[in-house]
């Protein structure tokens, strides 16, 4: 019918036809509402960029774009290339806006009305050193989800808090917003227990798993916290205490709860190091607490964890190794099966072996994950070749995006059906590439539950030049309505994503 009418539409109509004519300005008006249509749902369709065009700078992620990162791809190691170069964080422009695909509209839901943030809040090397703002909403929202019952639960992490959002006013923003619990330490993950119906809301602080009493439509914890796990490996060597975060999630039958807990260095290994022992690892404990076993290891900073709901495999959203080049290590995004090696320190992307480190003490931390802290002697290591043993992520992303939040979108939802099933993570954005990259939401294509190795930007907008950002988005959720939520940690904000199936963006 569209090809008819197209036809028809570049010739001139004799008058005689003009009934004819009448007549197809119907096709005409179905035609174009089609082709419309299929325009939208082709985006993610197209074929992606792949080889080194795929390792783009802020400027080129546009929403829409896909791309394909391959082990092919991948330079050698150029530790010359690395560089530091923190973004400064400046004031949201007067006509900035994060800017999602055609038919998607971005409106302001919370915060962003206290300035945005400074470089300490970035960063935390104490224990304890949190504090709520001293005005506007948030201090550092992070990770988010959201309840059963379709509140949105914000993880302000310097807040040392968890913020509620509820329902929405006339101008679009949260009607209610309380403080559902307070004086935690660097809260990052959340996780309501039992699904469906939950009792318990847990919190993964940097150093501690709590538990706080909770039905659903509770706004203030009525009890608690009741401190599940006491001792975690808690804030690291890095620079600013880095890689403190700690997420938290059930796997899909209940029956045991996955903390992720990310490596204490760049480069060091737990053979040598102690401090390293159960970091860049995923710990599997019982819902009451108790610790079982490592449950993967070998993942340097897995900060967003998720089920997959049509497999119920833990992925994990995940942070690798720096200082190897611009374009080395990929961050990734991958499925994470039960004992599965990622190859921290020793190897990157499957086999890669990073030429700083020797291969790992047989009888060390490395090879037998659930050893003791204690190191093995250096003079007695017998090394084991662990590369066959090296799963390669599903997703390769871009080199220090800084991945942080996913989540699954949900069979069906308010965002056109090709959504159902996909992923979605908050990439942070890089401070150690020449070109910064991330600040940015991508999608993850799936089928059946499986990835194809591609993604797709998604949300952008947040960068102002090479030197300067004015947000930097942390979590992703998807509401009961099937609208997205996003917190941007840059100008303290949480946006709201939805389908309007026009082009407005505010």
């Amino acid at each position: 019918m569209g090809i008819l009418f197209f036809g028809i539409w570049n010739q001139t109509f004799p008058w005689d036809i003009l009934e004819v004519s009448m007549r197809t300005k119907q096709i005409s008006v179905t035609v174009i509402a089609a082709v419309a249509a299929i325009s939208l749902g082709a985006q993610s369709k197209q074929g992606p960029v792949t080889g080194q065009a795929a390792f783009a700078d802020w400027s080129q992620e546009k929403p829409g774009t896909l791309r394909k990162i391959s082990m092919s791809d991948l330079p050698e190691p150029k530790p010359a290339e690395s560089v530091r170069a923190q973004p400064k964080i400046v004031a949201r422009p007067e006509n900035a806006w994060p800017v999602a695909p055609p038919g998607f509209k971005v409106s302001l839901y919370a915060g962003g009305d206290n300035g945005p943030s400074t470089s300490p809040d970035q960063q935390h090397s104490q224990q304890h050193n949190t504090k709520p703002p001293e005005s506007g909403t948030f201090r550092q929202p992070r990770l988010i989800r959201t309840a059963p019952n379709g509140d949105l639960f914000v993880a302000d992490s310097a807040g040392g808090m968890i913020v509620v959002l509820r329902g929405m006013g006339a101008d679009g923003k949260a009607a209610q917003v309380e403080r559902f619990a307070t004086d935690l330490d660097h809260p990052f993950g959340i996780a309501f227990y039992p699904a469906g119906n939950p009792r318990y809301l847990y919190v993964a602080n940097t150093t501690s798993v709590v538990r706080f009493p909770y039905k659903a439509g509770d706004l203030h914890a009525s009890g608690g916290p009741e401190t599940i796990v006491p001792t975690l490996p808690g804030y690291a060597q890095l620079a600013g205490g880095g890689h403190w975060t700690r997420d938290v999630v059930f796997t899909k039958d209940g029956r045991h709860m996955l903390v992720s807990v990310g490596s204490g260095s760049n480069v060091d290994n737990p053979d040598d190091h102690p401090k390293e022992f159960h970091r860049a690892d995923v710990l599997e404990y019982t819902p009451d607490g108790k610790f079982v076993k490592v449950y993967a290891s070998g993942i340097r900073n897995c900060v967003g964890e998720a089920i997959n709901p049509i497999t119920g495999e833990l992925w994990c959203s995940t942070n690798e190794r720096d200082e190897l080049g611009n374009h080395l290590v990929p961050d990734y995004i991958t499925s994470v099966p039960e004992g599965g090696f990622f190859g921290w320190p020793w190897y990157y992307m499957g086999g890669h072996q990073d030429p700083r480190l020797p291969q790992p003490c047989a009888d060390g931390t490395g090879a037998n994950p659930q050893a003791s802290a204690e190191s093995p002697d250096a003079k007695n290591c017998k090394h084991v070749d662990l590369q066959a043993k090296v799963r390669t992520p599903d997703v390769l992303l871009q080199p220090h995006m800084a991945s942080l939040e996913m989540t699954f979108y949900p069979a069906s939802g308010s965002f056109p059906q090709g959504y159902g099933g996909d992923a979605f993570a908050a990439e942070h954005g890089s401070w150690n590439r020449e070109k910064r990259a991330g600040y940015e939401v991508i999608r993850v294509p799936m089928h059946d539950g499986k990835a194809d190795g591609s993604y797709e930007d998604f949300l952008t907008g947040f960068v102002v030049d090479d030197n300067s950002v004015w947000g930097r988005p942390v979590g992703v959720t998807i509401g009961k309505d099937g609208s997205m939520f996003v917190t941007d940690d840059g100008s303290r904000s949480v946006w709201h994503v939805t389908y309007e199936g026009g082009h407005n963006q505010k």
